[in-house]
């Protein structure tokens, strides 16, 4: 019998002892992690077997064709994708222990405090302090562009711990508890009207050293584990065919034959084409990442993505003509999803605007591409041997 086989008879086993219509979701939940079937491709105890990671969807297909309930990955995604990983690779077993399961069971929201107003793009430029005092850090700053934090329990946090070195060696990176004093959520209305964002004030928070994960000062390779992962859970993600907005749109085309025409059949033939290959990548790309961390390749498909995810939103604007301009959403509402396919073509070409920013903007990846997969010179970086405190702010 193979390992998948066996992955499965273990599903199996544990759903003729769970039975999840006579469960609460939670309960149910708990027990799945316990038995290792929340992510398979993690240690044992910490919600896996130690399998492959391409044991996991026939696991997951097994839950769902049983009715089990599921654990909101859309509104966890960040501890999923994100927090998750890092807390793997670079946390203490303590740590482990304490975080991963109500992550992944979604009884502890998590979000990420990267981007600073100040730093643009450049994300080692963070000025955001963190003062040792004791066994503590005292953390003081401001977080932009924060998904989730009106919902977050935990953060993950990069903050600069030393000025007097090159920006990208005085960084460490934290876990921060959301409800310390000291910590400010406001909403940062968008384009769309609604607050699906967040701006995040740091007055004096204190964080315990016991929270820090990796080393003082290796805050940006323990960062990099983030974002790699980020990239691969935006851009990478498993969908069917016609998923995503291409679905909806090409679902439109065959219901809506009068705003049918030659130049329209020839756009959305061009994206499908470049969605279905997008799709494809991605799958090559999750095969990839089963075999061992994610490398610069998911910065290609973030960057994809978000183009795709524009020019297919502005192709069904043109599509509806007139119809295509009303967006009537405008109430500032606090969403726990971003679900594009659920909402309006207005909506869809607005909110599609983020995704060249969001999760690395496309002029970063572009440059992660040409340095680290085509191989291509490196941009001059005038201040990257120079002491942060020395560099024109």
């Amino acid at each position: 019998m193979s390992t998948a086989d066996h992955t499965v008879d273990l599903a199996r086993e544990f759903l003729a002892g769970h039975d999840p219509a006579a469960m609460e979701p939670l309960e149910f939940l708990r027990a799945r992690f316990d038995a290792g079937l929340a992510w398979v491709q993690y240690p044992p105890g910490l919600g896996g077997l130690g399998r492959p990671r391409a044991e996991q969807p026939p696991v997951d297909q097994l839950f769902a064709e049983a009715g089990a309930p599921d654990n909101n990955p859309r509104r966890i995604g960040i501890g999923l994708g994100m927090a998750a990983p890092t807390i793997l690779r670079h946390g203490t077993d303590e740590q482990r222990r304490r975080w991963l399961r109500p992550l992944w069971t979604g009884e502890e929201v998590w979000c990420q405090l990267f981007s600073e107003p100040g730093a643009g793009s450049d994300l080692a430029g963070l000025a955001t302090r963190a003062v040792r005092d004791g066994d503590e850090w005292v953390v003081d700053g401001q977080k932009v562009w924060t998904s989730m934090a009106h919902e977050a329990r935990w953060a993950i946090l990069i903050a600069r711990t030393d000025p007097a070195v090159p920006k990208h060696q005085g960084l460490t990176y934290f876990v921060l508890d959301m409800a310390a004093a000291g910590v400010e959520v406001r909403p940062l209305r968008q384009i769309t009207g609604e607050a699906e964002f967040n701006e995040v004030f740091l007055t004096g928070v204190r964080i315990p050293d016991a929270d820090r994960l990796g080393g003082v000062g290796e805050g940006w390779a323990v960062a990099q584990t983030t974002l790699m992962n980020e990239r691969v859970s935006i851009g990478g993600s498993a969908i069917p065919r016609e998923g995503g907005v291409i679905g909806v749109v090409a679902d439109l085309w065959r219901k809506r034959p009068e705003l049918r025409s030659p130049a329209h059949h020839d756009a959305l033939l061009r994206l499908w084409v470049d969605a279905e290959a997008a799709r494809l990548t991605g799958v090559r790309l999750r095969q990839q990442l089963a075999a061992g961390q994610p490398g610069p390749e998911g910065s290609a498909s973030k960057l994809l993505f978000a183009r795709l995810n524009q020019e297919i939103s502005a192709l069904e604007l043109d599509l509806l003509d007139e119809e295509g301009l009303r967006h009537d959403e405008w109430t500032m509402r606090r969403p726990s999803v971003v679900d594009f396919a659920g909402r309006t073509a207005g909506y869809r070409y607005l909110r599609a605007k983020g995704n060249s920013i969001e999760g690395g903007t496309s002029e970063i990846l572009r440059n992660i591409v040409a340095e680290r997969v085509l191989g291509l010179p490196p941009e001059q970086r005038a201040d990257k041997d120079v002491a942060w405190k020395d560099v024109p702010k």
